[in-house]
């Protein structure tokens, strides 16, 4: 069973705080994550599992060594993620050059930590999400933030999977209403 963001960000902190134990579960934890969102995405490449596990220990080599990049006051899986994400373009543009112009559904979302639009962004996206209904908002989390699969969402918010896509098109629809409304209003 997958940690939630909850369970892995206590570990992340109780690691963060010393605890090499707690560090070590994380590690674990966080690389089935790792494992399942790098097969999802190689497969469609062509790729195998053994890419998908080089691809695993490289994120938790970064992950384990840009830990203390981390803001404790913010949501771990997207920091999570960011990392996998660029773990993933690097892999795909050194493997194969022909990849470095795909334009990756998520590439946008690479950069790094340290960036400050990269801040300002997950921060207004922060504030978009918490406009949302909470059901809203746990299905895009966990299938836009966290790259799950629709059934694996459900699985994980209690929901049917329909109700994880009608969450999901409708939430994403909200969204773009609102920075609509918002991008109005500053021209006006």
């Amino acid at each position: 069973m997958a940690a939630s963001e909850a369970e892995l960000r206590e570990l992340m902190l109780a690691g963060l705080n010393g605890g090499s134990a707690a560090h070590r579960i994380f590690l674990e934890q966080v690389s089935r994550l790792l494992r399942g969102y790098y097969k999802r995405r190689l497969s469609s490449n062509g790729k195998g599992a053994s890419e998908a596990e080089d691809l695993v220990q490289e994120a938790l080599m970064a992950i384990h060594t840009r830990r203390h990049t981390y803001d404790r006051d913010q949501p771990l899986m997207p920091w999570l993620y960011a990392i996998a994400r660029y773990k993933l373009v690097d892999y795909l543009r050194k493997a194969a050059p022909s990849f470095a112009n795909v334009p990756l559904e998520d590439a946008a979302a690479v950069l790094a930590p340290d960036d400050q639009s990269s801040v300002e962004s997950a921060y207004d996206l922060r504030r978009l999400l918490a406009q949302l209904p909470e059901k809203m908002r746990r299905a895009i989390e966990c299938v836009k933030l966290e790259g799950l699969s629709v059934a694996e969402a459900a699985k994980r918010c209690g929901m049917s999977e329909a109700a994880v896509k009608v969450n999901v098109h409708r939430g994403l629809r909200a969204l773009a209403s609102s920075m609509q409304r918002r991008g109005e209003h500053e021209d006006g």
